[in-house]
């Protein structure tokens, strides 16, 4: 996957101030590019937008590497730590202000901290007229690696993101609702091609969801002939049922008890309605629920916590 020719691009690291702390300190967003000889597609690769998802920047360090000889044409751009105050602390959380970053978007110059954030970020992203703008991100820790679309964004813009979701080669799943303040969602309002690639755990690096993360990106880069093709194109070993289809996200069914969760289904696994997927006992070790799946379709991954209560989530899947 190295550029025959042997060119070498060069890779610019640079700083973007945020604020000044009261120890009059500068805190700054870590900014890098590389760009080849030969003009083409711009993208965008941004990560840890929430603090504890550390795996998107891994994955973007890696990329960059390979890119010093690998890119043919075109340029990528990457903001790889995007909430340097919540990676401090391993916080979703932009810890000063306990506000979510991936829900202040577009941004305001005035605004809140993390308005002003993600103004400085969103206001660079849109000056560069980007052809992709791929936001990483992890999900829960036994999740699958998926590539997740925003609701409903219009037809031309539906399409080119399938596409993207598709060569990926990681399961393609759309939104269920829109979330009108995130990175990806104002990017679309302003016709930009923007797709979300949920890589597995947060908090930890898991090595493989790396090698998942980064064969999904290369494969969308190859699509754009930026780079060359992965001999193995492979990402996540996707259930042929599900091969060029597009799911829908899905929380249901919510557990209808309190008590421990024990699955019963792993992330991965198909399940069709009516399967027997957790089930809930109480202290003394008495069933008080079963759970079922209400839809067919491919569990995501489930809750990190063995506690479970009335109305809370058990697992995520993509249902069709």
């Amino acid at each position: 996957m190295t550029n025959n020719k042997t060119s070498f691009n060069k890779i610019n690291y640079s700083f973007i101030k945020l604020i000044s702390g009261y120890d009059l300190f500068d805190r700054r967003l870590p900014f890098m590019s590389i760009k080849s000889q030969e003009p083409g597609p711009a993208v965008w690769l941004t990560g840890c937008m929430h603090g504890d998802e550390i795996g998107g920047t891994v994955i973007i360090h890696e990329l960059f590497k390979y890119l010093k000889t690998g890119l043919l044409k075109g340029s990528v751009y990457s903001f790889p730590l995007m909430n340097p105050f919540g990676f401090e602390n391993a916080s979703r959380h932009i810890s000063l202000s306990d506000e979510d970053l991936n829900r202040a978007f577009p941004g305001k110059p005035k605004g809140t901290l993390a308005q002003r954030m993600a103004y400085q970020i969103f206001s660079r992203i849109t000056q560069t007229n980007p052809d992709v703008v791929l936001d990483l991100h992890n999900d829960w820790n036994k999740s699958i690696p998926y590539a997740l679309i925003d609701a409903e964004p219009d037809k031309i813009l539906t399409d080119k993101m399938r596409h993207i979701a598709e060569v990926s080669g990681l399961v393609a799943i759309q939104e269920s609702e829109k979330l009108y303040a995130t990175l990806t969602y104002n990017l679309l309002e302003k016709n930009i091609p923007a797709l979300t690639l949920e890589l597995g755990e947060s908090l930890l690096i898991n090595e493989k969801n790396i090698t998942y993360g980064f064969n999904a990106i290369w494969n969308i880069l190859a699509d754009l002939n930026m780079v060359e093709p992965l001999s193995d194109p492979s990402v996540f070993p996707i259930p042929d049922v599900l091969v060029d289809k597009i799911l829908k996200y899905s929380s249901l069914p919510l557990c209808s008890s309190s008590g421990i969760i024990r699955f019963l289904k792993k992330p991965g696994e198909l399940v069709k309605t009516g399967d027997k997927i957790a089930k809930v006992s109480n202290a003394f070790g008495k069933l008080v629920e079963t759970i079922t799946a209400v839809n067919d379709g491919i569990i995501l991954g489930h809750n990190d916590y063995a506690i479970a209560y009335p109305g809370s989530p058990v697992m995520a899947f993509g249902v069709y």
